[in-house]
């Protein structure tokens, strides 16, 4: 794997601290890509998911949105195929223009990508190193986390703050974070739905070490209709923005995302991939982007039908961590989180992953109406 890699990259992990032995791994995540069961959105999914899952099962194990891509969205789709011989480059550059105008940034600070997961794992290479960590919360989205691992950086997990409504713990982070390459900060956060105030972040990024990078995920900030970050990165300060559009868009299956951050960093990130992205992507991704209804629409829907579940656990005294997000964790006690997954698997109803730090919660995604019904009813027959 090394091979692919050129003497002058070589000497530049060398000399960030890498060893010779993690210039292999290095390699193959340039090399592999989303092939890496780590740091990829599906590839976390499929931890939560088996092979042979029936036909009338309940799934809401992948934080996945039901409702798929807006009508908007299936329109571009089903127009663009016909051209999918073609790379079509300016799907992609039209999508850049509409989202940089929306975002209030220069058209250069936007990189589309096939997802979000492509720029985290990049930033992971370009930014952190044994030296150099990758600061994130705990329990939090754990892709990042792996690839860090697998290639031989520092992780630094910091709690969330219970006290805090578990936000994250910013302090403890930079305290824990002084040689920090990369803070990483999920918002609202995966798995626990639960939001980091603006002024936190912003006192993150205006005190952190020269050097460092804050990166703030967005995937569920449509959800949670709570503040975006861009204004940041507007600002020209040392922050990258995810999008993606596998959650409130409903296009997880159709892959389609961006980091927003200065030219100078995203040029970084682009050091570490090449390629066309997939044009159906990037067409359903501008017509989303235009909808001017798809966002509140689907909030309210996806809103609706969480706090309907609050109101269930509330009715039944669950204990469970008040969410904003389309995923919620809930606190299951003694009977152990890997214990009511199977028992709620037997009743073909499928539930996310179980986190190590929170042994006995389980997560579980916003589905609907009628998905969320069932839930209620198996959960009910798994906890008696």
């Amino acid at each position: 794997m090394q091979t692919i890699l050129s003497k002058e990259t070589q000497r530049e992990f060398l000399e960030r601290g890498f060893t010779r032995r993690s210039l292999g791994r290095i390699a193959a995540i340039i090399s592999a890509g989303s092939a890496l069961p780590f740091f990829n959105e599906p590839a976390m999914a499929q931890l939560s998911a088996v092979r042979d899952i029936p036909a009338d099962a309940v799934k809401i194990d992948a934080n996945e949105n039901p409702l798929g891509p807006s009508k908007e969205a299936a329109e571009a789709i089903h127009a663009i195929v016909s051209k999918g011989g073609r790379y079509m480059y300016q799907e992609t550059f039209a999508f850049t223009d509409v989202l940089s105008e929306q975002e209030g940034v220069k058209a250069s600070y936007v990189r589309p990508f096939a997802g979000s997961s492509a720029p985290l794992h990049q930033a992971v290479l370009a930014f952190t190193s044994p030296q150099k960590a990758f600061v994130t919360c705990d329990p939090g989205y754990e892709a990042g986390e792996r690839a860090a691992e697998f290639i031989g950086a520092k992780v630094v997990r910091v709690p969330l703050l219970k006290d805090k409504a578990y936000a994250h713990d910013v302090k403890g982070m930079l305290a824990q974070g002084q040689n920090a390459g990369l803070f990483y900060i999920c918002n609202p956060n995966n798995p626990t739905g639960t939001l980091t105030p603006k002024e936190d972040i912003e006192w993150l990024v205006a005190n952190k070490p020269a050097g460092s990078i804050v990166m703030i995920d967005e995937a569920y900030i449509h959800i949670a209709g709570a503040p975006m970050m861009s204004q940041l990165v507007a600002q020209d300060k040392d922050v990258i923005i995810l999008r993606t559009f596998s959650k409130i868009y409903g296009m997880a299956g159709l892959r389609a995302g961006a980091a927003i951050a200065r030219p100078d960093l995203l040029q970084k990130l682009s050091s570490y991939s090449s390629g066309a992205l997939p044009i159906t992507g990037m067409a359903a991704a501008t017509a989303s982007l235009k909808s001017k209804t798809l966002v509140p629409e689907r909030r309210k829907i996806m809103g609706d039908n969480r706090e309907d579940l609050h109101a269930f656990l509330d009715k039944h005294n669950f204990k469970y961590v008040p969410s904003t997000s389309n995923c919620i964790m809930i606190d299951v006690g003694s009977k152990g989180a890997e214990a009511v997954r199977t028992g709620l698997r037997n009743e073909k109803v499928y539930i996310g992953r179980v986190w190590k730090s929170w042994p006995t919660h389980v997560r579980v995604s916003i589905g609907t109406a009628d998905e969320m019904a069932k839930f209620k009813t198996a959960f009910l027959k798994v906890m008696a």
